[in-house]
């Protein structure tokens, strides 16, 4: 009944945010959204011109991630330990004229400048689980980005992925915007290899 309910309310606002949708130009930003039962699993790749290291300092920069990607209204980091950070945020995703409130507390794992494993431990969500992996390609960097989560309400398997997808495209968009920035800011400075987020930067020389 619940279902029933979420579909009969959702529907015609999900049409709608597919009516709003602009083209899809970000032909670079490759993702994938599949619907498995009550498992969404979203898989991304996007080649960077940059380091690992340029990356790495945006896609860790938690404390101020919500000044860059347009969803977020708050990033903090909760706790570091050795190679785990806890972090929360929370935001809205919005899509046309429709919007979805999220928060979360996860737990990343990192492995400089390889990797990162998330585990979400509370949140909107009912699981989210996340892997981010980098890799070198000359000059330039590819992000593998791979979620399996389950959503908090009911997801339309067609409308719902083009939601989802949109979302995750329009966050990789902005992450890739902003190492550009940074990369381009301190292009006549020092390298941007060398900067790390405080708690990143303790990790790597212990």
């Amino acid at each position: 009944m619940k279902k029933i309910f979420l579909l009969l309310f959702m529907w015609p606002a999900l049409l709608m945010a597919a009516a709003y949708a602009e083209p899809q130009r970000e032909e670079a930003i490759e993702v994938k959204v599949q619907v498995v039962g009550e498992n969404v699993i979203v898989d991304l790749s996007l080649v960077i011109p940059a380091t690992r290291q340029q990356v790495w300092a945006v896609l860790t920069d938690f404390d101020h991630m919500a000044g860059f990607i347009s969803n977020l209204k708050e990033s903090r980091v909760l706790s570091t330990s050795a190679d785990i950070i806890r972090i929360f945020q929370r935001g809205s995703a919005k899509y046309g004229p429709i919007s979805f409130p999220f928060e979360s507390m996860r737990e990343m794992r990192l492995d400089p400048f390889d990797k990162i494993e998330s585990h979400m431990i509370s949140g909107n969500m009912r699981k989210m689980e996340g892997l981010t992996q980098l890799i070198d390609e000359g000059a330039q960097t590819r992000i593998i980005y791979h979620t399996d989560s389950i959503p908090g309400t009911w997801v339309p398997p067609i409308i719902g992925k083009t939601f989802i997808e949109h979302e995750i495209r329009e966050q990789f968009r902005e992450i890739r915007d902003e190492i550009i920035k940074r990369k381009q800011t301190v292009k006549q400075g020092p390298q941007v290899a060398g900067v790390l987020p405080g708690c990143l930067a303790r990790n790597m020389t212990s």
